[in-house]
């Protein structure tokens, strides 16, 4: 058939049609509006069909046909079925401008809407403008009719006299109009008496017309239309016209040839060269027999294709012929949603679908997808072989003018299919879709939706909806009411009126007289409520029927949305009037009895049909009445897991036997013991028949916290208290037993007053049934064989290969290995028990099936050697091991048999297990007898009984001692977290026992930082690791110190903080703790402590310190720490500058300088130490031997120097470098990391402190340690100095620039930082020949900050001016540089190294001053970690990165920070939120900030961030973006006062006092009126601020004129004209207020500022005036005001 039907030209594509058949069909045919539908046209081509409606793509042209006409869209019907949407924008440009300026114009009355330009039946050429997928899947088609866009492949070259086009009309002029044919160049004209005549005239502007070509002038520039519908209709394309497979447009009438017929369409030629393809659809009806090959046809273009030069043609007399119209409705009326049976099939089309005959001769076609359930496979042939048919009409398409049906049986059976199928106080089932501020959503089905106002979301009003509802939830809502044509549908969920059994009020003829109603309240006022039915059904219950009790306010009675009954006083249903009554209905009785429900009869057996699956039970049909009645899921079995699998296999339709009818209210169960039990006649059918003693099956119907309620048949109650529950000792009462359990109970106690009764479930009370047992067995395993999925809880020992993948308990088995289990559906995994056996990967295994679970999909098997053996019989007893646990079931095998078979996990109905080690496990053994060898119901299994039973050996002590249960002190265990809470931290340990973690056991408490939350960082589901420091008392959770070793904790208190210590105890609840350091005194024991101390021995300790759970011991003998005092140490940082850092007992830490590490000075000395962790505390230590024993007698090779009284002029010392400065040699004791041989003391100044020192060899007597190539001077001293100071006083002073050079040659190199120690280099003057250095000691100058790290010393103390000398050296500079300088004195030389000296401090102090600003990234990190929350922080961290044009940095930061800061610091998170506005308004883009904008608006309180937008806006003069937004702003808004004087106070800013004034009437009329007067103040004082003065003033009179009481607005008036106005106007107002009518109190207040005014602006003769009024007033209240 290849040449049957080839692609439109003269190439083909199979390898594109192959894609097409290989794709999944859509089974979704709606769109998204309602009543829309999608039909798939499959076309033939080659052997397979072309989708149409897949491979509709954007840019695709189309006839259509107008559906459907709305205020802003048009529906249009498309070819096969498919529909698409016009949107008003989509129309042409003309049309887009005339709306602009309409609305421009805020005159809406005269605007033309699609109404207006568009009317169904209309045909219009379109093009596909976008695609979309709407959520539930299916296509949307956005189209437009844009001649731009119809006609693009048209030029003006191209035009040709004849031409069909489309277009729309641009202007009207006087002698025509200009029509927008979409061309440029070309300007379009139809003359006025062109369409005199016409059917439209007079033409519009967006007015769609369908023109021919008349004439084409100057060069295609000019064309002339005219509309002549005749002409039009029939004017064919020709080839002379230049029609080409790229510019061929829809709707052109074309003469062809028809080339091949087949049964699925025509295969045409047109226009001498080209082809296309004619569908079934469009082929006329009754004229088929007429298509020959080679007879001459006229079509109509449907569609085109350019791309894949695909042509789509009709022969639909309604598109070809002329004269005739499409119609948009079927000739037999409106049909869809109907119901038609005995319906024939004419035509079968393979993968595209069938022609039905309906039994009026119309014709309708079903798509293949529509001749079959969704899930069921297709069969064709099968239903093209049925005689007749029963189908739904779903759809009419104008375009194809057909029926679009549908067979399946799952939309034949819906109750409603469309809004017209669905009446007021029909109870429906519906799906929640989404919550909105006014309602709720809710989807009946595909394309039928409700909306449920918020005030009927329950009966009472919700504050938090979301939290009832959720979006998918199934619900059960009543049709409030239903406006088919405007598809509305209105909804409730008021249980009361859902659940309500009166008479519903439909409609006013509904409403007689004395009948009662639910209604609901929509309004209350004084004279009564006025309460609304269905239909907008309403009427009014006046004042004095609303209670028998008077009623002053029935708002303090009665609320908005309240269901009461009432009853009708009189009802005029011509006038839609009627009177109701709530008091009448309390009273008096309904006029219509109810009707009697059906009584099921309790105890009889019934079966029934499934009607509907729900989770919570199965609603079904009794047979053969087809009475309603509900099958809960729970009363399926007697095995609550059995129930699940059940629920699974059962489908809607299935009959379901052996039901018993439970109680009257229509409730059957399928329980084998409860149904036993009616049959015996082991029931109540009263109260009355009960008595104390009775026994009674029945199941738990709710769990309470004090015990459990026990339903039985006929619907009897009963209370089985925590008490009675069991034999044990319950402590949680909601753990014993599952809601729906079957249960026998024993009658304890009655009440007849109040008819209740209490039972009792403890087995030791109740007497089961013989053989109740194996019968349960029997009963659930025969119900599990009997439902379809066959869910069998022991396969025949089936013995399978496989190959191991890997050493673990789950697999998966490949398909074709698995072919030996062919009832098990593919994809299972394999759940192996591989405990005792060895394997390696790729080993090939055989293993017995245990059990198949159907609903995860697993089988799980055993591949244990025993149980592989050859099957050997069963004796009457044995010894069974447990091999795999599923709920209420066990498979267990017979030692030494190799047989399985299955047991309940419980032998009585009433057990309970309260912990793990009750119930069964696997690898437990158990006592097994067997009752038949070969029971037939459950597969021929042995059938036993069973006990648990346990090895009798005896245990030795140790071996009791290491298997009881528990941990021993001090042990390290490993566990998983289970819960993480505030605090403290759940943890389930290895061997399954639990453990706490106290949140003060989770890091060292030095290490907390304030406002964080320790266990936060520990995350569940993670592995620890743990000692165990106590446990907990089982009950009552009560803390246990450790006593013996060998106590052992079930539930153990643990730590994770990795310290070694000591744990004493004085007393049962007293616990002490010994740290390291504070239990030895030996460094060599530190490594193993445990060898000291044994656990149980005797030691005395001294108190530390004491906290509320523990008290802190020292074994040593001393608790604290005082100066001289000698302790062991850690050494937990190296420090360079400094020496090393040291962890002390008690909690203590502290410094030893390099200079006390040793009595004598050696290279490297911290080499020798390492560190362990951080410290804090600093002490200043030594651990020189001198000091720590003092009373050796061994000498010290170098004596500790402590003052400069020590020293001797020519004594040789050594000591460390500590630094080098530009103007002096090295200098004594400093640290540096090569020591120095020896120094001589030339010289000590007592008086300065300074010491003089000399590196010299000839001084000291050894090598010199400085090299000769540091080019430093000699030193020169006596009457060398003399001499070269008289030479120096002759020479100029060296430029600055050159002395900096020098000095910086004279420098020695160092490697490391200053540490702070006090001594430095003097020098008496700069010049290169005569250097002399000084040297002071720390005793003359202020006291240096010890700083441990993040300090460099490395700049020299001369370079630090004070303040003064840094201003004379700025005022210096104009001044002449050739100038001898004046030499300085020594005196004055010492004042600057003070100064120097005094400013390096006060730069110490401010580096650890925490309120000063960091300087760099890591200092705000640093403080970010301590102050997570707070903005001031990350916006100073933002600047700091803005300050280096660092915007992307800074965005991260803010980023960051609104991650970081908790949710419920919202001030904070705003003020990042405005931080980031701003960065983005100054570096951004106007996308960045609306994005951002976006996001505040999302996260934060949209006032607030709306306020601050406008604000960076004023703020930063965009003044159109912040009018904008103000205008957003009073929209949204517009109850917020603040919104409405912030805008005014932004226009008054800008001048715009008429803005700010219309904007004020605006803000009157959106606010409450108890708000106007402030608001009208608050403007008139922005008057005064920013406006006109005057304007304000009038505004003020106007308001206290009317009302001249309010005194606070007299005051601000006061005010505001002190400040603005004159001292007349002043006074004038001053003289208005002293004359109010308010109390003496306020006049007394406007007298005194009256008085204190004059006081200051006024004169003598005023100020008597002021007071000469005073008295007249005093004298005129009288004695009132004198009090």
């Amino acid at each position: 058939m290849e040449e049957d039907f080839p692609r439109g030209g003269t190439t083909k594509k199979p390898s594109e049609s192959k894609k097409v058949v290989q794709r999944a069909e859509v089974d979704n045919l709606f769109q998204v509006d309602f009543n829309s539908f999608i039909f798939f046209c499959i076309w033939l081509t080659v052997n397979y069909l072309f989708s149409f409606s897949q491979n509709v793509k954007e840019g695709m042209l189309m006839l259509g046909c107008v559906k459907e006409v709305t205020d802003f869209e048009v529906m249009v019907s498309l070819p096969c079925g498919l529909q698409g949407f016009l949107s008003i924008k989509n129309i042409c440009d003309s049309y887009a401008k005339l709306l602009a300026e309409q609305l421009d114009a805020a005159d809406t009355e005269d605007i033309c809407s699609l109404p207006h330009l568009f009317h169904p039946g209309m045909v219009l050429r379109c093009i596909v403008a976008k695609l979309d997928r709407t959520k539930r899947g299916s296509l949307s088609i956005q189209l437009s009719v844009n001649p731009k866009l119809v006609n693009k492949s048209l030029t003006s070259s191209s035009l040709k006299a004849g031409m069909v086009l489309t277009g729309f009309v641009e202007s009207v002029e006087d002698h025509g109009c200009i029509v927008d044919i979409g061309i440029s160049g070309t300007k379009a004209f139809l003359l006025k008496n062109g369409f005199a005549s016409h059917a439209l005239c007079p033409l519009k502007v967006g007015q769609y017309v369908t023109c021919q070509v008349e004439d084409v002038k100057s060069d295609s520039r000019v064309v002339h239309l005219s509309v002549n519908p005749v002409t039009i209709a029939q004017a064919c394309a020709e080839t002379k016209q230049g029609w080409n497979l790229t510019n061929l447009l829809p709707g052109l009438l074309v003469k062809a040839t028809i080339k091949k017929v087949t049964k699925h369409g025509l295969l045409l030629d047109f226009l001498s060269s080209f082809s296309g393809q004619v569908d079934v659809l469009h082929m006329e009806p009754g004229q088929t027999s007429s298509y020959t090959e080679g007879a001459q046809v006229q079509a109509c273009v449907l569609y085109s294709e350019p791309s894949t030069r695909l042509v789509g043609l009709s022969l639909r007399s309604h598109l070809v012929q002329s004269g005739t119209a499409v119609d948009p409705v079927p000739a037999d009326g409106d049909r869809i949603g109907e119901v038609v049976k005995e319906c024939r099939m004419t035509s079968m089309h393979h993968m595209s679908g069938a022609m039905l005959e309906l039994p009026n001769k119309t014709l309708a076609f079903v798509h293949s997808n529509h001749l079959k359930e969704s899930h069921e496979p297709a069969n064709e042939n099968r239903v093209f072989a049925m005689p007749t048919h029963t189908c739904r009409i779903l759809d009419f398409s104008p375009m194809d003018q057909i029926h679009f049906v549908s067979l399946r049986k799952s939309i034949i059976m819906k109750p409603f299919f469309r809004y017209h199928d669905l009446q007021a106080g029909q109870i429906v089932e519906g799906t929640v879709s989404v919550l909105l501020n006014h309602g709720m959503v809710v989807h009946l089905s595909d394309h039928i939706k409700g909306l449920v106002p918020r005030t009927h979301l329950s009966d009472i009003v919700l504050k938090n909806p979301e939290k009832k509802y959720m979006e998918g939830m199934k619900i059960k809502c009543r049709v409030l009411s239903v406006d088919a044509e405007n598809k509305k549908l209105y909804l409730t969920r008021k249980k009361a009126l859902v659940d309500s059994s009166l008479p519903l009020f439909l409609s006013y003829n509904d409403a007689r007289p004395g009948r009662v109603s639910h209604g609901y309240i929509v309004c209350i006022k004084d004279f009564g409520c006025i309460v609304r039915f269905y239909n907008n059904v309403k009427g009014l219950v006046p004042v004095h029927e609303l209670s028998s009790e008077p009623l002053i306010n029935p708002e303090e009675v009665f609320y908005v949305g309240q269901v009461l009954k009432a009853k009708v006083l009189q009802c005029d249903p011509e006038k839609d009037k009627m009177v109701l009554s709530f008091k009448a209905a309390l009273e008096g009785k309904t006029e219509d009895a109810t009707k009697p429900h059906f009584d099921c009869e309790v105890g009889k057996r019934v079966e029934a049909r499934l009607l509907k699956k729900s989770v919570t039970g199965l609603k079904v049909a009794i047979l053969p009445d087809d009475v309603h009645a509900l099958l809960p899921t729970m009363h399926l079995s007697d095995h609550m897991s059995n129930c699940s699998l059940l629920w699974e296999s059962l489908q809607e339709g299935d009959i379901i036997s052996n039901l018993y009818s439970a109680s009257h209210l229509k409730i059957l169960t399928k329980k084998p013991t409860v149904r036993w039990s009616m049959e015996e006649g082991l029931f109540a059918k009263d109260f009355s028949e009960i008595t104390v003693g009775t026994q009674l099956f029945g199941w738990i119907k709710n769990i309470m916290s004090y015990g459990v309620f026990v339903e039985f048949p006929y619907g009897l109650v009963g209370l089985a208290p925590k008490s009675a529950m069991t034999d044990k000792f319950l402590s949680d009462a909601t753990t014993a037993f599952q809601l729906g359990q079957t249960v026998i109970a024993k009658v304890t106690n009655l009440d007849e007053e109040k008819r209740r009764f209490l039972v009792t479930l403890k087995n030791s009370e109740v007497i089961s049934p013989q053989g109740d047992t194996q019968t349960r067995l029997i009963n659930g395993l025969v119900y599990l064989l009997s439902t379809k999925l066959q869910p069998v809880l022991l396969y025949p020992p089936i013995l399978i290969q496989s190959l191991v993948m890997s050493e673990g308990f789950r697999e998966v088995i490949p398909q074709e290995e698995f072919k030996m289990c062919t009832h098990v559906n593919n994809n299972f995994l394999l759940a192996a028990c591989f405990s005792g056996v060895n394997l390696t990967e790729a080993q090939k295994v055989t293993a017995v099936v245990l059990h198949v679970d159907i609903l995860s999909s697993c089988v799980h098997v055993s591949i244990l050697p025993k149980l592989l053996e050859k099957k050997k019989s069963v004796k009457s007893k044995h010894t069974a091991m447990v091999q795999f646990i599923d709920k209420d079931f066990a498979v267990v095998s017979l030692d030494n048999t190799a047989q399985l078979t299955v047991i309940q996990t419980s032998t009585r109905l009433n057990d309970v297990f309260l912990s793990e080690s009750e119930k069964l496990k696997a690898g437990m053994t158990l006592a097994v007898e067997v009752i038949e060898p070969s029971c037939e119901e459950i597969q021929g299994f042995p059938l036993v009984s069973w006990e648990r039973t346990a090895p009798k050996r005896q245990r030795t002590t140790s071996e009791n001692q290491t298997g009881s249960k528990g941990h021993c002190f001090g042990e390290i265990v490993k566990g998983k977290v289970r819960t993480v809470k505030p605090t403290c931290i759940q943890v389930t340990l290895e061997d399954g026992s639990a453990g706490s973690v106290h949140v003060s056991e989770v890091v060292e408490p030095a290490e907390v930082c304030l406002g964080s939350f320790p266990t936060s960082s520990v995350k569940v589901g993670s592995m620890i690791t743990a000692r165990v420091i106590g446990g907990r008392e089982a009950s009552s959770h009560r803390f246990l110190p450790f006593s013996h070793p060998k106590f052992r904790y079930t539930i153990s208190e643990l730590t994770l903080i990795p310290r070694k210590s000591l744990e004493v105890t004085t007393d049962p609840c007293v616990t002490g703790t010994v740290e390291l350091l504070a239990m030895i005194t030996d460094p060599k024991d530190a490594s193993h402590p445990q060898k000291l101390y044994k656990l149980g021995q005797a030691v005395r300790a001294r108190v530390v310190d004491v906290t509320p759970h523990r008290i802190v011991l020292s074994l040593t003998g001393v608790h604290k720490l005082e100066k001289g005092s000698t302790a062991l140490g850690i050494v937990t940082n190296i420090q360079p500058q400094v020496g090393l850092m040291v962890k002390l007992p008690f909690g203590s830490n502290g410094t030893v300088a390099i200079t006390d590490l040793a009595d004598a000075y050696k290279p490297n000395p911290l080499d020798a130490y390492m560190f362990v962790s951080a410290s804090e505390n600093m002490c200043l230590l030594s651990i020189c031997s001198s000091r720590l024993n003092p009373q050796q007698e061994k000498p010290v090779k170098d004596p500790e120097v402590l003052s400069v009284s020590q020293l001797k002029e020519g004594q040789t010392i050594r000591g460390y470098v500590k630094s080098v400065g530009e103007q002096g040699d090295p200098c004594c004791r400093v640290i540096f990391k090569s020591a120095i041989p020896s120094i001589l003391v030339l010289s000590i100044d007592k008086e300065e402190d300074f010491v003089n020192l000399s590196l010299l060899p000839e001084d000291t007597g050894k090598p010199d340690i400085l090299p000769e190539s540091l080019g430093l001077p000699l030193r020169l001293i006596g009457e060398e100095k003399k001499k070269h100071d008289i030479k120096n006083t002759r020479k100029r002073k060296l430029p600055e620039g050159e002395q900096k050079k020098k000095n910086k040659n004279k420098k020695a190199k160092t490697d490391d930082s200053d540490s702070g120690v006090e001594v430095y280099f003097r020098e008496e003057d700069d010049k290169e020949d005569d250097v002399k250095s000084e040297v002071t000691t720390t005793s003359a100058g202020p006291s240096r900050l010890q700083v441990a790290a993040g300090f460099s010393w490395d700049v020299g103390l001369s370079s630090l001016k004070p303040a003064s000398a840094a201003q004379d050296g700025d005022s210096s500079d104009g001044e002449d540089q050739d100038g001898s300088t004046k030499k300085k004195s020594r005196h004055e030389l010492e004042q600057e190294k003070k100064a120097a000296e005094k400013a390096l401090v006060q730069r110490e102090t401010e580096l650890m001053d925490p309120s000063l600003r960091p300087e760099d990234a890591a200092a705000f990190e640093r403080l970010l970690l301590a102050s997570p929350n707070s903005s001031l922080l990350w916006l100073q961290y933002m600047a700091h990165h803005l300050q280096a044009t660092q915007i992307e940095q800074a965005r991260a930061v803010a980023e960051r920070a609104l991650k970081t800061i908790s949710f419920r610091e919202e001030q904070e998170k705003l003020n990042v939120w405005v931080a980031l506005l701003n960065l983005e308004n100054m570096y951004g883009t106007a996308e960045s900030l609306k994005k951002v904008f976006e996001r505040a608006v999302q996260f934060c309180e949209p006032m607030p961030v709306y306020q601050q937008l406008a604000d960076i806006y004023a703020k930063s003069d965009k003044t159109k973006e912040a009018e904008g937004l103000y205008k957003t702003m009073v929209r949204r808004f517009r109850d917020n006062k603040a919104v409405w004087l912030s805008y005014g106070t932004f226009l008054l800013q800008q001048g715009q006092s008429d803005a700010a004034t219309a904007l004020l009437q605006r803000a009157l009329k959106s606010l409450p009126s108890k708000e106007s007067v402030d608001v009208i103040a608050k403007f008139a004082q922005l008057e005064f601020r920013y406006g006109d003065a005057e304007k304000g003033r009038n505004m003020f009179d106007k308001v206290l004129s009317s009302y001249p009481k309010r005194t606070d607005l007299w005051s601000i008036f006061i005010d505001l004209m002190v400040k603005h106005g004159s001292q007349k106007d002043v006074r004038a107002l001053f003289d208005r207020v002293i004359h109010l009518s308010v109390s003496v109190k306020k006049i007394k207040f406007f007298f005194k500022r009256y008085l204190e005014y004059e006081k200051k602006h006024g004169t003598p003769q005023s100020i008597q005036a002021v007071k000469e009024k005073a008295m007249e007033f005093v004298e005129a209240k009288g004695t009132e005001a004198a009090n």
